[in-house]
């Protein structure tokens, strides 16, 4: 992608992947989500994760897989408010840049 992704774009697109998964979902499943959007580097998501765990977007849990543990992600209830702004914000967002770089009419 050549367009620059700022922290809270990405913030608001891993908690719309994570959001998707009931039960949650583990880091690695996580990445190759987010990277169907955006090229992302594992060592870049992580700390993402984390962040938005002790913000308490996020709890986790481990659980066994084949012998070794897996962290999973669940979104919490002050994560899907987030993500709610998160979705708002980006709607009107994104609707002004395609009426620029598009040729519509702006709509106010």
């Amino acid at each position: 992608m050549v367009f620059n992704t700022g922290s809270t774009l990405l913030d608001a697109i891993v908690l719309s992947v994570v959001s998707k998964e009931k039960d949650g979902t583990y880091g690695y499943k996580i990445t190759q989500d987010v990277r169907n959007a955006i090229d992302v580097s594992e060592s870049t998501l992580y700390p993402v994760l984390r962040r938005l765990q002790k913000e308490e977007c996020f709890e986790t849990y481990d659980k066994a897989i084949d012998g070794r543990n897996r962290r999973y992600y669940r979104i919490t209830e002050k994560g899907n408010a987030q993500l709610s702004l998160y979705r708002v914000e980006w709607k009107n967002y994104s609707t002004k840049i395609s009426n620029i770089m598009l040729g519509g009419k702006e709509n106010d």
